[in-house]
């Protein structure tokens, strides 16, 4: 079976990695995760990933730290977790590289766009930690730049809700799925799928967006083969 897409960039929020500990790294979470995007990649499918931090730091709730610094603390965040995929991803053969937007060469690679090209050319993972490496940007506004750089032909949002409603299906019993959206009227309904910088850069790149339940790892590689799931974004 032939993907769909040739090239990706997967977002995976921290939190996932945490599993029901809601903390810290569930390594049985991880596998089931990293095997999801081995059937992408032996596939063929180029993939470039950037992973948040959630499940360690969350700078928003850091009462009255400095912003800034705050962030910077996020950003080391996800380098942990990005260090954690890439060493589950590599203990099943896979080829994978982390690049850092913070330069911290003795554990990962600067993050430079030819290179992240060239090794996603030669079917390497590239696992993108830091964020963009500025504060107050979300790793959502990362992974929508990091995705119209690299040129991924969609960005994959994995949640752990199963698309995109008009309220929270948490809270709502109410609460009605898209099928799909364009990115304005993410905007002008000012519906949660992410912050407003990430959502304007997809716009206005044609960056198109699928976002999908994440508590089933295997949405991962249905996605990539172009099976209707989640909540497709993209502008008309």
């Amino acid at each position: 079976m032939e993907p769909k897409y040739k090239r990706i960039l997967l977002k995976l929020s921290g939190e996932a990695l945490a599993g029901e500990k809601k903390f810290g790294l569930d390594y049985s979470v991880i596998t089931d995760i990293c095997k999801s995007i081995k059937k992408c990649a032996e596939a063929g499918v180029e993939i470039g990933i950037v992973v948040g931090g959630g499940n360690f730091w969350r700078g928003r709730s850091s009462g009255g730290m400095d912003r800034t610094r705050a962030d910077h603390m996020g950003m080391l965040a996800t380098t942990i977790n990005a260090l954690a995929i890439a060493d589950v991803l590599e203990s099943m053969k896979l080829d994978v590289r982390v690049q850092t937007a913070i330069t911290m060469q003795q554990v990962a690679e600067p993050y430079i766009r030819n290179k992240a090209m060239s090794h996603l050319n030669k079917g390497r993972i590239v696992i993108f930690g830091c964020g963009t490496g500025n504060p107050f940007f979300s790793t959502d506004t990362a992974a929508s730049l990091r995705a119209v750089e690299i040129e991924a032909e969609i960005f994959f949002k994995a949640t752990m809700v199963d698309g995109v409603y008009d309220k929270d299906p948490n809270k709502y019993s109410d609460a009605v799925k898209f099928d799909e959206l364009t990115f304005s009227e993410v905007l002008s309904k000012e519906l949660a799928v992410m912050d407003s910088t990430a959502a304007t850069l997809c716009r206005d790149n044609q960056m198109p967006l699928l976002v999908f339940d994440m508590s089933d790892p295997e949405n991962i590689y249905r996605a990539a083969m172009g099976e209707t799931i989640g909540t497709i974004i993209k502008e008309a």
